[in-house]
Parts: structure tokens; C-alpha cells; sequence
């Protein structure tokens, strides 16, 4: 048996949201498909199956929804469609001008009227009528009825068995009135060609406008495929040509002039260089390159040439997987749009039944002449029902809502996070690596008995640097490059260090250490004790038997993490802290930040008892990490959100990632998260009150107290514009602003003060 793949469909005959469900069904039946999505938006189909794809593309076919695998001459098609909608527009407009004319301008305008019957004469005018909508209906409006009468045949009637319906029974009508009145009610021979015609029109014309504005939606993927360098220049023999980016192997050494995207995930040999990273992190402040460094394809390089070495070509790049991530999201299907799809299932047999219901009911109950209002109402009702809207209230959103965050450097694995992440009661935060930079620096130091701080510093780096601890690394660090020999160095666990430096004996390390060694430590004892309580590692140093200086070193908080947090406050959430640190370092650091609750001191396990602590206290929760031990918490959360520039598996593991590795973007993620599903709630409830409220309008609801009807014109006006109106304000998302920016930084390591 073939291992389960998926693969995405792009499928062609989806007239409106009640085909969504009678597509999933079609691949669902297929033996070997396990499980099948449809995005009525995109008309797209996701589907996991073992079974040949021929056998998905004939099931659907069968089912009269033609469709092939996703690529780019789909995305072509697509545009051609939306040029030959807006041919098909305009050659139906004017072919329903001159209807509209001759048969409402005598209605608005008495004069019009009697030189029309004056002139040319009744019967003439509808004799033109009848010819240039019978055009109309054959050229333009063909496609309504190709689609739409076998779908009635098929007893799985859609949007456009509607407009056939409606437009057919207008014409119908039109064409016995005009060639044998004399089988009609007497007063009842009316024509109702400009109906037919007005309603292709418009109807084509919402198509037109909805076609190019979910073309709109899309536009975050293409800007971002668009990123990929179509060609990178290849070292052979010494010296670079230029080869197509299909062509680069993992190995190949890359030239990157000043200016240029670079092709693919590198790693820089030679050369130094500021890169702009925004398209991937979301930040605007370019980051510095040298050797040893790695650069991102698609990023732009700035001033500096680079000599790179492909590490990662093709689907393996940041870039690649970036878009296959976003394309994942934006095919997903939110728990709310479950419901949508069994209603719009269900919505055009009953629209159906309305407007037969209708009919009956004008005829029982109207006025003489009934049959003209029970055509009237009757059409009405079957143009003016939209279920295409209701199908597009929430893929739209989706679709502009995961690109704009993408462009925010914030990506949504998984579709459902988006609608999971706004219900989001308390945010658990790892400390290490996610509230700090997971990197200790030497903060401050305090000499006392006539040492030198730059003296005291050569010798204190000179020694650790005989350590591979992390904290000896941040006082090499923060020493000179040249340092003085060290010999009989001594690492003493759980104390500290001793050496020999330039002559001088060294001691590093804790109170004990000290005191062992018979150190007074009363001077910096104070300071020590308040370095301590804020949570930072205090270390003294000794030199030749006397306390020299008190070093203070700690993990830096992460630039903007303070504006994060009280942003997430703002937002009415509650802040956790869940560490395997000291229980009071890990105080000491939510004291200072602001967050509600601390659990410390646990292992990968205990994670996931406090978050489920926490989850039962709050309600769902939302865990923020980066490293492999963050893994088990972040899948156990409600939501997991990895910071982008932790571990691969944590990354694998969350439903959220932050690209640039900044809790401002926890923010802005709430924000989009938030303004998304509030955006699908605004398009659902136009969806559904629109057909509400106007059904009964259609069928003749306000009859009996003004006396009008509702066009059967203006119905097919209202339905277009429906649709239009959900896609134009899932637009607005695309201008969504991050809730907090990333400020500019100049990457620089913090000032050691005195």
C-alpha cells in the first residue's frame, strides 16, 4: 500500500458555497482518501489520500467539479478567467442596455413611453427585446445554464441553478407574452426581458468584482514567492556563472554582489555584510553578516559582497517552507466554518422550495392580476438568496489574515490556531531563551581595595576562559582579546574556579569559595545580597588572598519583552511564568516584568503539570518557548507559539512560530488572531442577515404596506454586491498594523558599567 500524501486540487465548477460539501463528499468516497478539505475561496481542495491522483480527478469530474493538481498555470487560469468574466461583463452590458431602455424608460418616463409606442410600436420594442436578450442568454449567460441545469438534474441544485431558474422562468414568460398572449390571464401578458437580461448582467458583474478581489487575497504568497531569485551565480573552476536556482546543489559555492537576493540558505565563507531579514523576521533593522554566519534566501544583501556555501535548495529553505506553511493555513477550515458548510448544504433545495412556496401563495392570495406578482416575487426570490456569500465569510478572512501576519513574521501552522489563539485566556511563558536572550552577560562590577577595573577584568577573562561554563563565558566576554597566560587552572565544582594569572593567584566563584579560602567578603556582602534578590548570579573575585571585586552577571531580558507583556495585559490576558530555574531568580524576574504567576524549578514533565494547572484555573492557554524541553509543553497547550529562532523541533512542535524570535510578535499574534475572527464574525452575520432580512422582502414581505414589489433587477443587484462586500472587508485585514513594531536596534552587546 503507498504511504499517505497529500496533495492540493484546484477545482474548476463551484458556482457557490453549497458545492463545497458535495466536493468533499465526491473525494471522501474515493477508496484510500482519508480525509479531504475544500476552500470555497481559493477552489482549492486539500486532500490525504494513498489512492493514484487519477482516480480523485475522475471522482470529481463525475461529479461535474473538473479539477487537476494545484500549480502555477492554475494561478494563470485564474487571471485569464477574471479577463474573460470581464469580457463576458461588458458584451452582456451592452446587450442589455437598449432592453433596459426601451422597456423601464417608458415606465420612468411617460413621454419615452408614448413616442416608443408612437414609433416603433409595442410589439416591435419586445420583438427587439426578445432578440437581444435570446443573444444574451446564449453568449454570456450560457454559463449559468450549462452549470446549473445539470446540477438540477442531479437532484444537487446551486447558485447557478438560482439564476436559471429565475432568468429562465423571466424569459419564458416574456417569450408567451410576446408570441401567443392569448393563453395567459387576461391583464397578465407582460414582458419581463429587461429582468432576464439585468440579472445576467449583474450577477456577471459580482463574479467580475469577486474574482479580482479574492485575486487580492491571495497576494501575500505571490509577494512572497515572488522573493525567490530566479537564477544565483555558481563558483566553477574559480570563477562564477550564472545557473538557474533549480540547478544549485547543497555544497555550491554562491557569489553574492551588494544589492542581490540571496538564492538560497547559505553559510557565509568570506566577506562581511549588513542583510535585510524583513521578509522572513518582520524586522526592519538589517543584521550583520561574517563568516560563519547563515543567510536566509530571499533576503536582501546590502553594501558588502559575500562568498557563501549552499546549506539548504529548493522545498528545504526557510523561504519554501515559510509558503508551504502559509498556503497550509490558508487552506485549513476553522471549527466555525463546520457549521457554515452544513447550512449552505442544505440552503439552495430550500431557497427552491421558497420560491415555490411563493408563487403558490400569489396565486392563492394576490391580487388579479396574480400571476405577473407570483412571477415577479417568485424570481426574486430564487436571484436575490446568496449562499456565495456565506461560503466566502470565512476563507477570505483566512486567507488575508494568515498572509498579512506572514508578512509580520508570524506564521500560523495550523489554520485552526488562528480561531484557538483568540480564545486564549492566560499565556505561559518559558524564561530561558524566550523572556531573556539565553545568553548570560556580565552586568556589573564593583572593585574595592585599589584594584583596576580593566586590570581586574584581563586577569578574571583570562581565566575562565579556561571554562566551558556560560557564565565564565560572559566575563570572557566582556574582557580584551589579548589576555595573559594562565597556568595551574583548577575548575571546583559547585565553587567556582582558581589559577595562576600573570603571576597572580585567581579565585573566582561563590561565597563559599571565599570563605573556604579565608576572603573577607564583608564590604561587598550588601551589594551582593541585592544583585541577588533581582536576579542576577553574583561571583567574587579574589586576587593573591585579598577580595578584589564583585562580578554580577545575569540573562539579559529580551529587548521589547516589557512592552509585550504589558501589551498582552492590555489585552486582558494573564501572564505565566513556567521555568526549570531557582525559584527566586525566576521571582525576582516576574517581579520586575509584571507576570501574574511563577512555577519554577520543574523539569520537561512538571511543564506540563503546571500548564494543565493553570489551563484548569484560566481556561485555554497559550505556551510560549523555544527549546527542545519546550517540545511536550508546546504540544500539550491549547496553542503553542515557538519562538523562530529556538529549535527546529520546537518549531515543528507549535502551532504559531515568531520568526524573529521577539515576544512582540506573542502581541501582535494575539491582535491579527483577534481582528481575523472578528472579521469573519462582521462577514457572517452580513451572510446571514442578508438573506434573513431579504427573502422575505423578495417574496413580498412589504407588499401589503407600500404596495411594491422588489425587482427581480434589484434582487440580482443586492445578491452581487453581497459577496462583493464579504471579500472587500475580509480586504481591510491586509492593512492591519502590528500592535506593537519592532523597535529599531543596532545589535550591540550591553555595556559592562561600573
Amino acid at each position: 500500500m503507498a504511504a499517505p500524501q497529500t496533495t492540493q486540487l484546484k477545482i474548476t465548477g463551484m458556482g457557490c458555497a453549497s458545492c463545497v460539501g458535495r466536493v468533499e463528499a465526491a473525494l471522501r468516497n474515493v477508496p484510500g482518501v482519508t480525509n479531504a478539505a475544500v476552500n470555497f475561496a481559493t477552489e482549492t481542495a486539500q486532500v490525504t489520500h494513498d489512492t493514484p491522483l487519477r482516480a480523485l480527478t475522475q471522482a470529481l469530474t463525475d461529479a461535474g467539479y473538473p479539477a487537476q493538481a494545484a500549480n502555477n498555470q492554475t494561478d494563470m487560469a485564474k487571471s485569464e478567467e477574471a479577463h474573460a468574466l470581464t469580457r463576458a461583463t461588458l458584451f452582456a452590458a451592452l446587450l442589455a442596455l437598449p432592453v433596459f431602455v426601451l422597456e423601464m424608460g417608458g415606465h420612468m418616463i411617460p413621454a419615452f413611453h408614448h413616442w416608443v409606442h408612437g414609433t416603433i410600436g409595442a410589439q416591435t420594442s419586445h420583438l427587439i427585446q426578445f432578440a437581444l436578450t435570446s443573444v444574451l442568454l446564449i453568449g454570456p449567460g450560457r454559463v449559468f445554464y450549462a452549470k446549473g441545469i445539470p446540477s438540477l438534474l442531479r437532484g444537487s441544485p446551486d447558485m447557478n441553478a438560482l439564476v436559471a431558474l429565475g432568468t429562465g422562468a423571466a424569459y419564458l414568460f416574456s417569450v408567451t407574452a410576446t408570441f401567443a398572449p392569448q393563453i395567459l390571464p387576461r391583464g397578465s401578458a407582460n414582458v419581463y426581458f429587461e429582468a432576464a437580461s439585468v440579472i445576467v448582467v449583474l450577477i456577471l458583474l459580482g463574479r467580475m468584482m469577486e474574482t479580482r478581489a479574492k485575486g487580492r487575497t491571495g497576494a501575500a504568497i505571490r509577494k512572497l514567492v515572488g522573493l525567490q531569485p530566479k537564477t544565483a551565480r555558481v563558483e566553477v573552476d574559480g570563477i562564477f556563472i550564472d545557473r538557474p536556482i533549480a540547478d544549485i546543489t547543497v555544497g555550491d559555492i554562491l557569489q553574492i554582489r551588494p544589492g542581490e537576493r540571496v538564492p538560497v540558505d547559505a553559510e557565509v565563507l568570506e566577506g562581511t555584510s549588513y542583510v535585510d531579514e524583513s521578509m522572513i523576521t518582520g524586522e526592519p533593522v538589517p543584521v550583520g553578516k561574517s563568516p560563519s554566519d547563515q543567510v536566509v534566501g530571499g533576503t536582501v544583501n546590502g553594501t558588502g559582497a559575500l562568498r557563501v556555501r549552499a546549506t539548504r535548495v529548493g522545498a528545504d529553505t526557510v523561504l519554501a517552507q515559510v509558503i508551504q506553511m502559509v498556503e497550509q493555513a490558508q487552506g485549513a477550515k476553522l471549527p466555525i466554518q463546520g457549521l457554515v458548510d452544513r447550512i449552505t448544504a442544505w440552503f439552495v433545495p430550500a431557497v427552491i422550495g421558497a420560491a415555490l412556496l411563493t408563487i403558490v401563495v400569489w396565486l392563492i392570495f394576490g391580487p388579479v392580476p396574480a400571476l405577473p406578482m407570483a412571477l415577479v416575487t417568485g424570481v426574486s426570490v430564487l436571484i436575490i438568496a446568496c449562499p456565495c456569500a456565506m461560503g466566502l465569510a470565512t476563507p477570505t478572512s483566512i486567507i488575508v489574515g494568515t498572509g498579512r501576519a506572514a508578512e509580520l513574521g508570524i506564521l500560523f501552522r495550523k489554520g485552526d490556531a488562528l480561531q484557538q489563539l483568540q480564545q486564549a485566556k492566560v499565556v505561559a511563558l518559558d524564561k530561558t531563551g524566550t523572556l531573556t536572550l539565553g545568553r548570560p552577560e556580565l552586568e556589573h562590577v564593583t572593585t574595592i581595595n585599589g584594584f583596576e577595573r580593566a586590570d581586574l577584568l584581563r586577569l578574571a577573562a583570562a581565566v575562565e576562559a579556561h571554562s566551558e561554563h556560560p557564565i565564565a563565558t560572559a566575563i570572557t566576554r566582556a574582557g580584551p582579546a589579548e589576555l595573559p597566560p594562565v597556568t595551574q587552572f583548577a575548575s571546583l565544582t559547585g565553587l567556582g574556579v582558581q589559577a595562576v594569572a600573570d603571576s597572580h593567584d585567581i579565585l573566582i566563584g561563590s561565597p563559599r569559595l571565599m570563605l573556604q579560602n579565608g576572603i573577607d567578603l564583608t564590604d561587598l556582602k550588601p551589594e551582593a545580597d541585592q544583585f541577588a534578590s533581582e536576579g542576577a548570579t553574583p561571583l567574587y573575585v579574589a586576587i593573591d588572598g585579598q577580595a578584589a571585586a564583585l562580578l554580577a552577571v545575569s540573562d539579559p531580558i529580551k529587548p521589547g519583552t516589557v512592552q509585550a507583556l504589558d501589551r498582552l495585559h492590555a489585552m486582558g490576558l494573564t501572564l505565566a511564568m513556567v521555568t526549570g530555574d531557582n525559584a527566586r531568580t525566576a521571582q525576582a524576574l516576574a517581579d520586575t516584568l509584571g507576570i501574574d504567576h511563577v512555577t519554577a524549578e520543574v523539569l520537561p514533565d512538571g511543564k506540563l503539570a503546571a500548564i494543565t494547572a493553570l489551563r484548569d484555573q484560566f481556561g485555554a492557554l497559550a505556551f510560549v518557548g523555544d527549546g527542545i524541553n519546550d517540545a511536550p509543553a508546546l504540544a500539550a497547550a491549547d496553542i503553542g507559539v515557538a519562538i523562530g529562532t529556538g529549535t527546529d523541533v520546537a518549531i515543528e512542535t507549535a502551532d504559531v512560530v515568531l520568526m524573529s524570535g521577539d515576544l512582540r510578535g506573542v502581541a501582535n499574534a494575539v491582535e491579527i488572531s483577534r481582528r481575523t475572527m472578528r472579521n469573519i464574525r462582521q462577514n457572517l452575520g452580513w451572510a446571514f442577515g442578508y438573506n434573513i432580512v431579504l427573502i422575505p422582502v423578495a417574496a413580498g414581505a412589504l407588499y401589503p404596506f407600500s404596495g411594491h414589489l422588489l425587482s427581480p433587477a434589484l434582487a440580482a443587484g443586492a445578491m452581487a454586491l453581497s459577496s462583493v462586500f464579504v471579500v472587500a472587508n475580509a480586504l481591510r485585514l491586509r492593512r492591519v498594523r502590528a500592535s506593537l513594531p519592532e523597535p529599531k536596534q543596532d545589535h550591540t552587546t550591553q555595556t559592562v558599567t561600573t
